[in-house]
């Protein structure tokens, strides 16, 4: 489990009353007009192992569902973030899924970040739920909307099988650094099968050692050696664990900023990565974006949303720094 603590903006609430809760949403909700401050107050000031708790009582005391409710009175990108804090954190995820691989396109980016940012446990959990959920797996729905390495990767990365250990094997840690520069940039044409297995079993701290001899034997970062040997998703994915493996953080920031720079949002994005680490590492993903981009996630979100919804996505977010 993605564990709960200092690093979120959202956290429990001390003087929780799950009851109390559920007639002021309740309240928010009757009459005419819908009161989107009392919805916000209440979602952003709880814990999501609360908002749980809401909603268990919501349903015994009114006999509806909460999220049913709730989507009847909003809309929008404000309704997918509501909905979307009061989802269970791997049942988000396994949606999330399953929505990038539903209809006409598929959400590579969506797969790819999910993916490549669960840690194995997480994996698990997710595989689980979404055969429970779907009554198939996930690999076979990867399979069938996906081809090629791209598809490979993202099977290897399902798989959950990645070593969860601390131990750097130095002498391994070298070999897998010359075997990458012989897959790729010594070689004509390029062995993506060496790279996959190298960049989806090795823990992290053998991983980051790994980068360090190859900057060594390749005279340049191993991204830099990504993208003049690889391209499409596949290049997406491996850069994607590459980053996730160097600081999650830096990741998520990086996949923020995109989603917001330039012409048009890409919501679904912007709200994925708020809901799913508000929680989690949201002061850390802040701090990274500051510095990579000179200006907080704050002053971004507010000038590229609008309404509640930026009004909703502020509160994740939470300070202006």
């Amino acid at each position: 489990m993605a564990t709960i603590g200092s690093k979120g903006t959202i956290k429990a609430y001390a003087n929780f009353n799950a009851a109390e809760d559920v007639q002021k949403l309740r309240k928010a909700m009757k009459g005419t007009g819908t009161d989107e401050d009392a919805i916000i107050d209440v979602l952003v000031n709880r814990s999501l192992a609360q908002r749980q708790e809401i909603k268990s009582a919501y349903k015994t005391t009114v006999g509806k569902d909460l999220e049913d409710d709730l989507k009847s009175e909003l809309s929008g990108n404000f309704e997918n973030v509501v909905v979307g804090l009061l989802t269970p954190i791997t049942l988000y995820d396994v949606q999330e899924l399953k929505k990038a691989m539903k209809g006409a396109g598929t959400d590579e980016g969506c797969l790819i970040e999910i993916l490549a940012s669960r840690s194995a446990d997480e994996i698990k959990n997710i595989n689980i739920t979404y055969r429970l959920k779907y009554g198939k797996s996930l690999e076979d729905d990867i399979c069938s909307d996906t081809s090629f390495m791209f598809q490979r990767v993202l099977v290897s990365l399902s798989a959950g099988g990645r070593d969860q250990g601390k131990h750097v094997d130095d002498s391994l840690a070298k070999q897998d650094a010359k075997d990458l520069y012989e897959a790729g940039e010594k070689k004509w044409g390029t062995d993506e099968v060496k790279f996959l297995t190298i960049l989806c079993t090795r823990n992290r701290n053998h991983m980051l050692k790994v980068f360090d001899e190859y900057k060594k034997v390749a005279k340049k970062d191993i991204e830099a050696s990504i993208k003049s040997e690889m391209s499409g998703h596949f290049e997406d994915a491996l850069l994607a664990i590459v980053k996730c493996t160097r600081s999650r953080p830096a990741y998520f920031a990086e996949r923020l900023y995109k989603s917001m720079k330039g012409l048009g949002t890409d919501d679904s994005t912007l709200i994925r990565v708020m809901v799913s680490r508000c929680e989690i590492d949201m002061l850390e993903i802040r701090s990274e974006f500051k510095k990579a981009y000179g200006k907080s996630l704050h002053s971004f979100i507010k000038g590229d949303c609008s309404g509640d919804y930026r009004k909703l996505l502020l509160k994740l977010c939470g300070g202006e720094d």
